[in-house]
């Protein structure tokens, strides 16, 4: 009995696989062109540093192109803090103030905002990659989509984030404790949109990472570490006073949004997929430009 209860989410998703619909599939076992589209393919490395580098950078130049509607974010924080007022929820000032009183706590927290948002995103898609091929293409397309609805977001909701609201008395950690590293103070808030707050993709990255971890990771310890992990970047965005509570929502419903994409496409979540991909002859991409070379 004990065995059987220690069987992992590994062994159950890499026995299944999404079942392919009798409109994806022609009279003859001949495959349509859109099924060949979704079918997960083992990873080229070249291709996926390339995609992930013009993509972040496209996603940056976006960001950063939104018109700083200072007025506007100003005016939406207050809106934002009324509402969590009403709610009992606007406890970020207190918690903001709190733990800037630990030096080593709020420094340490000011160096995991301006890192581990890279460094932990990158790690998992690498571990993926290596271990989980099969998965990656639906993965990829989760953080992508929750990334680009995200830029949405930032255009039609300009917000202020709390170190910058007026009269409210939040402490900007980073300026406070001159800690480097941080594009959202000092010298180098000039080349970051200041006013992009709602959602938060700390939020919608971090929980990606975790629920990535959760999903697939054998070891007990690391799907716990994939649950803390989102939850300690939580308490961090409050702490430096980067975040309210709502932009943590609005980073797991771009989170949602993402999942459901990827859903739509490969038709399953990606942890269900084949860990390993079928063999599914070559890109009809790749067909197609052999064909020009011809």
């Amino acid at each position: 009995m004990g065995e059987a209860s220690v069987k992992t989410l590994e062994t159950r998703t890499d026995l299944s696989s999404p079942p392919v619909t009798e409109v994806e599939v022609r009279p003859g076992g001949q495959r349509t062109l859109v099924s060949r589209l979704r079918a997960p393919r083992r990873p080229r490395i070249w291709f996926e540093v390339l995609l992930i580098a013009v993509s972040y950078w496209t996603y940056s130049l976006i960001r950063n192109a939104v018109p700083e509607q200072k007025a506007v974010a100003l005016a939406n924080a207050d809106w934002l803090w009324g509402v969590e007022r009403s709610l009992g929820i606007a406890v970020e000032q207190s918690v903001n103030h709190a733990i800037d009183s630990v030096t080593w706590l709020i420094v340490g927290m000011n160096y995991y905002y301006a890192t581990l948002h890279f460094v932990v995103t990158i790690g998992v898609l690498v571990w993926i990659y290596r271990f989980h091929p099969g998965r990656y293409a639906a993965t990829r397309l989760v953080l992508f989509a929750t990334t680009g609805v995200a830029l949405v977001g930032y255009y039609l909701y300009p917000l202020a984030p709390p170190r910058l609201m007026n009269g409210q008395q939040f402490i900007d950690t980073v300026l406070k404790h001159h800690t480097w590293g941080s594009m959202a103070s000092g010298n180098l808030k000039q080349m970051s949109n200041q006013y992009a707050a709602m959602p938060s993709m700390h939020i919608g990255w971090s929980l990606w990472c975790g629920l990535t971890i959760f999903a697939v990771a054998s070891a007990p310890w690391a799907r716990i570490l994939g649950l803390l992990y989102p939850t300690a970047t939580l308490v961090v965005i409050v702490a430096t006073a980067n975040h309210f509570w709502l932009d943590a929502v609005g980073g797991m419903l771009c989170l949602a949004f993402g999942f459901t994409v990827s859903r739509a496409w490969f038709g399953s979540l990606p942890h269900r997929l084949p860990r390993h991909p079928e063999p599914a002859g070559p890109h009809p991409a790749t067909e197609l430009l052999n064909r020009f070379r011809r």
